[in-house]
């Protein structure tokens, strides 16, 4: 559990400058230009992304239960990362209906991604991952709406056909992602 947690610390922590130390991150990329800071902030993150990575699957070796999840939770697990999908793709999409709603929808798809994990699994290192994600999504969700209204930021409206892309894409990753590559990345067929 210890390398998940440094692993979660490094990761979010970097995840959080912004949210935490705005005005310093600011001065960081005057400093040393913005791509020197994005190379910075991405080995930074990788490697808290891999100790993460590797930190739970060392954890799940000796799994701790909290409690046992109910058969429908696998369902609801299921409905929310497929809105998860479709929320990462209106990140990516221009001119959806999601984006121009929620500004944000990429931290609103970890909500969901982390949500649907917290009520799928009842072991300690679940609630330890996919909480802390949850909490970092919600204080990073709010912290970009605040960062919106005060910059005075709008996002352009939204066009159906542009949706139905999203959507699209969505649905195509998720089904892709829940019966083919979780079970061969993660270890688990989250439908058999």
């Amino acid at each position: 559990m210890p390398v998940l947690i440094l692993g979660l610390v490094v990761f979010l922590g970097a995840h959080s400058v912004r949210i935490l130390a705005d005005d310093w991150r600011t001065r960081q990329i005057a400093r040393l230009g913005e791509l020197k800071w994005k190379g910075l902030w991405s080995v930074v993150s990788a490697i808290g992304l891999v100790l993460t990575v590797y930190g739970y699957g060392l954890a799940r070796t000796q799994p701790v239960m909290l409690w046992t999840p109910p058969v429908w939770a696998r369902h609801l697990a299921g409905l929310l990362t497929l809105l998860a999908f479709v929320l990462l793709a209106a990140a990516y999409v221009r001119g959806n209906h999601l984006k121009a709603r929620f500004g944000h929808p990429m931290v609103l798809a970890v909500k969901a991604w982390a949500l649907a994990h917290l009520v799928a699994n009842g072991t300690l290192n679940a609630v330890v991952l996919f909480g802390a994600f949850l909490v970092w999504a919600v204080a990073d969700f709010a912290a970009a709406r605040r960062r919106d209204r005060a910059m005075g930021t709008v996002y352009p409206a939204g066009a159906l056909s542009r949706d139905a892309i999203t959507v699209a894409a969505g649905l195509l990753g998720w089904a892709v992602f829940a019966f083919l590559l979780h079970g061969w990345w993660i270890g688990v067929r989250p439908f058999g």
